[in-house]
């Protein structure tokens, strides 16, 4: 076995790629990924994820049509040629990642799998050989990976993951999805809108629980519209075979479909690394703990992405990048992560946005909460659209004008939180927002400038 010491180790090239800096030119940096390069965004995560939609979205822009007057029909999709149009970009971005770190300046990649065996030291099995590697600093962003029940890994039946399904090469002609959280929503969408019968079994009450109240109230109802939802669904047995499987709630009721999507989540890989031969804590849901910082409780070692953070997004995950990056050469002059206004999205159908706090939230804090809700229907674009179930929901602070949260349910809603997102950030009061600029006549952001003057806080006409 072999040992090589390294200024620098990262283990995983998803957001952990990006700290490979011009501060690391002439020094001698370990790249470590035992998958495919990239991460999780990149190759079954946010990228190709919202390439399918976007197809969804047209097909269901044709199907919609004639309410405007406009006479289409949907003829078809080619999912294979949908499929292969989005890997056909991806892949390619991934290898020439790899080969750079493979044959380009600065670094040794290692295609294997990183174990630790001590502080800064690691043994990475390599093609079933093994070799050592220590470092001056190693950087853990390994990512996440599915969650999969017991039940269905004990049941023996077929099943897909986010991280295969994009891939198969037939859509079926119906699909039972496990989970009502954010990848079941949004492959809700993106197979019925391409023409599979898609059913919904969660354990929870509503879909997108982790969203304020009345948005998953919302968005269940409009779910419940297009799809087949079974609430508060716990699962008894689960049966089948290549050509289907059939999963029986407590009730005696049974739900089948050609295809199983198991999406109940993404957990950290902190179980594969060995992280108790480093003393390297973590938490009690399994992510490494660091300080605000990105620094383990060992010298050294600092942890960052789905790995350790609270928020399983890659915006989340390049600022952590960005931020240790700049502390691994300057730790005389460290920065902080900023968690304090972290946006997130889902792009189903409708998309959902949010940003700070919900309004149980606020209350709990002990915030004097005024909230509006405003109608994306009573907007001009709104009317243009004839929307019926959008709406934009704002919640402030009464006394200070401060606002505390946002959170759409329509279309664009990821785009048309970002001007909520800009005002928390920078300070920016209630009455400043809504009355210290422009909106545009009769653009759909005029729905978040009504609900901002619709908010009872101080300065408002």
């Amino acid at each position: 076995m072999t040992t090589t010491h390294f200024d620098l180790a990262i283990i995983g090239t998803g957001s952990g790629n990006s700290l490979v800096t011009p501060d690391f030119d002439g020094k001698r940096v370990a790249v470590i990924e035992e998958g495919t390069f990239g991460g999780t965004c990149l190759n079954v995560g946010c990228i190709p994820t919202k390439m399918f939609v976007y197809a969804s979205d047209v097909a269901d822009h044709v199907r919609e049509a004639a309410r405007y007057g406009v006479d289409a029909t949907l003829d078809g999709v080619r999912w294979r040629d949908i499929r292969d149009r989005i890997f056909g970009r991806i892949d390619p971005i991934s290898e020439g990642g790899k080969d750079y770190r493979v044959n380009g300046p600065n670094t040794t990649a290692f295609l294997g799998h990183a174990t630790f065996v001590g502080p800064r030291e690691l043994v990475v099995e390599v093609d079933g050989r093994h070799e050592t590697v220590t470092a001056d600093q190693i950087v853990v962003a390994a990512g996440a990976r599915p969650v999969i029940p017991q039940l269905i890994q004990e049941s023996g039946v077929p099943f897909h993951t986010s991280d295969t399904v994009m891939r198969i090469d037939e859509l079926p002609r119906s699909m039972v999805i496990l989970g009502g959280g954010f990848i079941s929503a949004e492959m809700a969408h993106v197979f019925s809108a391409l023409g599979v019968d898609v059913r919904i079994v969660t354990r929870g009450p509503a879909m997108l629980r982790v969203e304020d109240a009345e948005i998953s109230e919302r968005f269940t109802q409009v779910a419940q519209r297009q799809w087949e939802v079974h609430l508060s669904a716990t699962i008894e047995d689960v049966k089948g075979d290549e050509s289907g499987v059939t999963l029986t709630l407590p009730d005696g009721t049974t739900v089948e479909g050609e295809t199983l999507l198991v999406a109940t989540g993404r957990r950290p890989n902190t179980d594969r690394l060995g992280l108790e031969a480093a003393g390297i804590a973590t938490h009690t849901d399994g992510r490494i703990v660091v300080d605000e910082f990105g620094r383990t409780a060992v010298d050294g070692v600092w942890a960052l992405g789905d790995i350790s953070s609270l928020h399983q997004l890659k915006h989340v995950a390049n600022h952590e990048a960005r931020v240790v990056a700049h502390n691994l050469v300057h730790p005389d002059d460290l920065r902080a992560f900023d968690h304090r206004f972290v946006p997130a999205a889902v792009f189903s159908h409708p998309q959902v946005a949010s940003v700070g706090l919900t309004e149980q939230q606020a209350r709990e804090a002990g915030h004097d909460v005024t909230t509006k809700t405003q109608a994306y229907g009573d907007v001009a674009y709104g009317w243009a659209m004839e929307d019926t179930t959008g709406i934009c929901k704002l919640v402030a602070d009464r006394a200070t004008g401060e606002l505390l949260g946002a959170h759409l349910l329509g279309p664009m809603a990821s785009s048309l939180i970002q001007p909520a997102i800009q005002a928390m950030s920078f300070g920016l009061r209630v009455h400043e927002m809504a009355r210290g600029q422009y909106w545009i006549h009769p653009a759909l952001a005029e729905v978040l400038e009504n609900a901002l003057l619709g908010l009872e806080v101080p300065g408002q006409e």
